[in-house]
């Protein structure tokens, strides 16, 4: 099949547009014939992890410097791992493709250091996505606009993304997190697009939720040390409602769901992309569901049962998830689970196209 990579002449294609329809109605996300997600950072990077036919891996001979202690001068640097998170999406759609970038991980060297080393340009991206505010999220977009020229590229985020947060936690100093600026973003030639509902991106073939709706019983956000300022106080910030993940419908084989943090938890993101698309199987679930630490771990039991029942064919935690959520998820899905690490693929195809 011939494919044909996006130019910067398609620039609109790439142009978010308001989603006909309200959040309980479905909204007509065109199915892709192929979607690849390369993990451009993680918090973890495994040269050892092996690859199969739809997971392509990074290994040892991954970014290679001139090292004179070696016979050769040469030796090998493999991927960077930090505690953030970011994904290069192309998706394939009757003989073409289109990329977006979502997230770009903590520093601002990483995943640009990482798609180097990979030997992937950014220049074909098409838009960019945050899934919510967190500098482990954004840091990376300094990298990016030094790597590239970004002039109208759009960025799509939430209005919240804005918003000032800190972390006050009880006998320790606080501490206010970086948040991101619109003037330096617009400054540095970024399109910048606040939405609350939901976008269709990619000529219609990429869905952004928007705000998520919060339905489980026990996905109750952050502890009472996030914080947010209101413009007069600072205030526990549970949901960070500034929190989207990202939808592609793979045609014959269902939904794949992409989260930054998963700060909306997990099993709200698969309804809300369910009840929004109207499509009820799940086929992958990829990114941060942010499981980890005292405050999230006593709700891994009932987000495993629900993800189970999901019956996922394809689940990727990584950045946030944390290690006991890991081996649940592990030992619950062992057909589907796949350790993440930095620098991995992963291709889901339609049923046809394989």
């Amino acid at each position: 099949m011939c494919e044909t990579a996006g130019t910067p002449g398609e620039a609109s294609a790439a142009m978010p547009r308001p989603a006909a329809g309200t959040a309980v109605d479905p909204i007509a996300l065109e199915p892709v014939d192929e979607i690849e997600i390369l993990t451009l950072v993680d918090n973890v990077y495994d040269a050892l992890l092996t690859s199969d036919e739809r997971t392509r891996r990074a290994g040892f001979g991954a970014g290679a410097v001139t090292a004179r202690q070696f016979d050769g001068d040469r030796t090998f640097t493999g991927m960077i791992a930090e505690h953030g998170f970011s994904a290069l999406v192309t998706v394939r759609r009757a003989g073409r493709s289109h990329t977006l970038l979502f997230d770009t991980g903590l520093s601002p060297d990483a995943m640009v250091t990482n798609a180097d080393r990979l030997g992937i340009g950014l220049g074909d991206v098409q838009a960019v996505v945050l899934s919510h505010g967190h500098f482990d999220h954004a840091g990376g977009l300094a990298g990016l606009a030094g790597a590239r020229g970004v002039r109208s590229l759009p960025m799509v985020l939430h209005p919240l993304v804005w918003t000032r947060r800190r972390l006050a936690v009880p006998g320790k100093e606080v501490e206010e997190l970086p948040t991101l600026s619109k003037r330096a973003l617009e400054g540095e030639g970024f399109a910048v697009v606040e939405r609350r509902e939901p976008s269709l991106l990619l000529d219609g073939s990429v869905l952004i939720t928007g705000e998520v709706d919060r339905t489980t019983e026990f996905e109750r956000g952050m502890p009472p040390p996030h914080q947010a300022w209101t413009g007069g106080e600072w205030v526990h910030d549970p949901l960070v409602i500034d929190d989207q993940a990202l939808i592609v419908n793979v045609r014959d084989r269902g939904l794949v769901v992409l989260t930054g943090c998963g700060h909306s938890g997990a099993v709200n993101i698969v309804r809300h992309a369910q009840r929004l698309t109207g499509v009820d199987r799940l086929h992958g679930l990829l990114g941060g569901f942010h499981l980890g630490g005292p405050a999230f771990e006593p709700i891994i039991p009932p987000t495993v049962q629900a993800l189970t029942e999901f019956a996922p064919n394809l689940v990727v935690p990584g950045h946030c998830t944390g290690w006991r959520a890991q081996h649940a998820l592990a030992a619950a899905l062992p057909d589907a689970w796949v350790q993440g690490s930095s620098g991995t693929a992963y291709r889901l195809s339609a049923a046809s196209a394989n």
